[in-house]
């Protein structure tokens, strides 16, 4: 267990600082095109789900009050303390909600602009390796496929998560730690899709790569959380998220490797 764990925060390291050699890479060997224009793309994205989590929430949100008994039956009792738990059940509500709109919209970015990320992993292995990168049209056009499918494939199982979570949320106390435990996986599928271009250019198939970063989750956590923390700056930080986080994945997978990490 305490081996597991010291593992697991190695990982988590070596993903925080592949975004700092990913700034480097980046300067170095002038990608700035390939990070702003999907960057552009993906903020007006992020832009848009926040509009619509803005004008529906709430009616999402009332609708799970009036469809669960638990929060509907603390909503028309008049201590104090039960009106608190239904106050604190709506924020909860909000944050999960604000979280799957957020899910939504990096899935389908990740859809829309496979073809630039799967290019933009080649060209950064290629880079890195000191290798002229070589286009072969049958096999983009499979990590293409392959990347899609992987980005409908996280998001189906976030989404059964999130109706699970949902149902937890409206349990006092043990509900509110849903946002965190919703966050943590979000981080984790988002974390997998980026890791998983290094992990086909390496021959893996989807089952040996789902098993290999299911091994080494700190590597696709660590990913996660500063692609998340991307957002904290406006605009700047929603167009540099994505484009970073793949090649930082790129990168954190050959530094793993070098640590010997991964076999």
């Amino acid at each position: 267990m305490t081996n597991a764990v010291s593992n697991m925060l190695k990982e988590i390291i070596i993903s925080f600082q592949a975004f700092y050699s990913a700034h480097k890479f980046i300067v170095t060997h002038r990608l700035w095109k390939w990070i702003v224009l999907p960057g552009i793309v993906y903020c007006m994205l992020f832009v848009t789900g926040l509009y619509f989590f803005w004008t529906s929430c709430n009616d999402a949100t009332e609708w799970i009050i009036n469809n669960s008994f638990l929060l509907k039956w603390i909503r028309h009792l008049e201590e104090n303390w039960f009106s608190l738990f239904f106050i604190i059940g709506q924020i909860i509500l909000r944050l999960l909600l604000l979280i799957f709109y957020f899910s939504l919209v990096k899935f389908l970015f990740l859809i829309i602009g496979s073809p630039v990320f799967s290019y933009l992993s080649e060209k950064t292995n290629s880079l890195i390796e000191g290798k002229e990168m070589k286009f072969d049209a049958s096999v983009f056009v499979n990590d293409i496929l392959r990347s899609i499918f992987i980005a409908i494939k996280n998001l189906g199982w976030q989404s059964f998560f999130v109706l699970i979570l949902l149902l937890i949320s409206v349990v006092p106390f043990i509900g509110w730690i849903s946002p965190i435990v919703l966050l943590v996986i979000d981080c984790y599928y988002l974390g997998f899709s980026m890791l998983d271009h290094s992990n086909e250019r390496l021959n893996y198939t989807i089952a040996e790569s789902q098993d290999l970063i299911s091994h080494h989750r700190g590597l696709s956590l660590g990913n996660g959380v500063v692609f998340y923390a991307f957002h904290l700056v406006p605009i700047i930080g929603w167009i540099f998220a994505p484009s970073y986080a793949l090649i930082a994945a790129t990168i954190s997978i050959h530094q793993a490797k070098k640590q010997e990490i991964i076999s």
